[in-house]
């Protein structure tokens, strides 16, 4: 009798453990996970540029907001034009919400217009955030003598990139392809700084792409004592700072190119996005997005950029996975134009890419009246 009992209460016991555990606390589970824990925060790029500067503050301020407040453990896996750390993420790391990082803004527009070497779907990712949404530059060296577009037409100016799909050599591409500038590219350095410590040995003359926020922060000097040109910035809006600087989607010269223009503009919104892996349960997720939206308003995090003269403008974990899924989803007609102002050496026949003609004719320029 008393055996039986006893057994009964232990399975009814058990059993409202276990019904507990699974239906009342899983925020409080999700919430242990991080305590005592270290996250590692993978970086795509190399040491001391925009992607790595950002990351590592985002992250570290993060952790106050995470419960059980774990530590950031950064590693900096650059290469491939950011793919490397992409595909490590995707395929390698933990997908459990202990690793997270930082990854290319290009990636998601390479995907669309089917990239090779693009081994992962980047809609899977969980996006986290994107600390600022600000514009992309195209800089040249002081001594180079071009100021504008127009005078990267008609002299040739060697640009450094990092990978041969990263935005640094894609942009002077594009560039190249549709208006006939004559940007020389050199690819295959190892991240933005590399490029940039090449500027300054006078081994290339620019670069193909430097974030605003990254010149303001990283390179302040450099703006300050006008060491380099900035002839064009991208992205939807200008830089309140670069009201004479002219935005890509200006310089379309038709409907087709301004669709061109304004795929790569977008970019600016992914900017330098903190993501987890693909599978990584929805309660952590959400456990991190919140430490992101958090750290965004807090005003240790909001003077700690202000101090290393870094740009905050957030875009939301769920904004940015409504863009990248946006993108990758792009139109073909609009992806298949894209391709081709970015193939190496093959010029941007409007007529042979699009069903509408219109798209092809010259903008008509409206007269200044006095």
């Amino acid at each position: 009798m008393w055996s039986r009992s006893r057994s009964s209460l232990s399975g009814c016991v058990a059993a409202t453990i276990v019904w507990t555990g699974i239906t009342m606390f899983p925020a409080q589970a999700a919430d242990d996970f991080y305590r005592g824990r270290n996250v590692r925060v993978i970086i795509s790029a190399s040491a001391g540029g925009g992607y790595d500067t950002y990351a590592r503050l985002v992250t570290n301020h993060m952790a106050r907001f995470i419960r059980g407040e774990p530590r950031m453990v950064h590693q900096n896996m650059p290469g491939a034009g950011h793919r490397i750390a992409a595909g490590y993420l995707y395929t390698k790391a933990a997908h459990d919400g202990s690793v997270i990082g930082s990854v290319g803004q290009t990636l998601p527009r390479q995907q669309a217009i089917g990239e090779k070497g693009i081994q992962f779907d980047t809609r899977k990712f969980n996006w986290i955030g994107n600390p600022n949404e600000g514009n992309n530059l195209v800089v040249v060296w002081h001594t180079t003598g071009v100021k504008t577009i127009e005078d990267a037409k008609r002299k040739e100016v060697l640009i450094g990139g990092t990978g041969a799909g990263s935005i640094t050599s894609t942009l002077p591409r594009v560039l190249n392809n549709v208006l006939g500038t004559k940007f020389r590219i050199i690819w295959g350095f190892r991240g933005g700084s590399a490029v940039n410590l090449a500027m300054l040995r006078g081994e290339v003359e620019g670069r193909g792409s430097l974030a605003w926020a990254s010149l303001r922060g990283t390179k302040y000097e450099w703006y300050r004592d006008k060491k380099v040109n900035i002839l064009v910035q991208v992205g939807l809006r200008k830089e309140k700072d670069l009201p004479d600087v002219p935005l890509l989607m200006d310089l379309a010269r038709n409907e087709a190119e301004r669709r061109v223009f304004r795929m790569i503009s977008s970019d600016v919104s992914i900017g330098r996005p903190i993501v987890a892996p693909p599978d990584v349960p929805s309660d952590r997720v959400s456990l991190l997005r919140a430490a992101f939206d958090k750290t965004m308003k807090d005003s240790k995090f909001i003077a700690a950029a202000k101090k290393s003269r870094l740009d905050i403008n957030p875009v939301s974990g769920s904004e940015l996975q409504k863009i990248v899924e946006d993108v990758v989803s792009s139109p073909e007609e609009i992806s298949k134009m894209m391709k081709a102002a970015m193939t190496k050496g093959e010029l941007f026949k409007c007529t042979e890419l699009v069903k509408d003609k219109k798209l092809c004719r010259s903008k008509k320029r409206k007269k200044k009246t006095n």
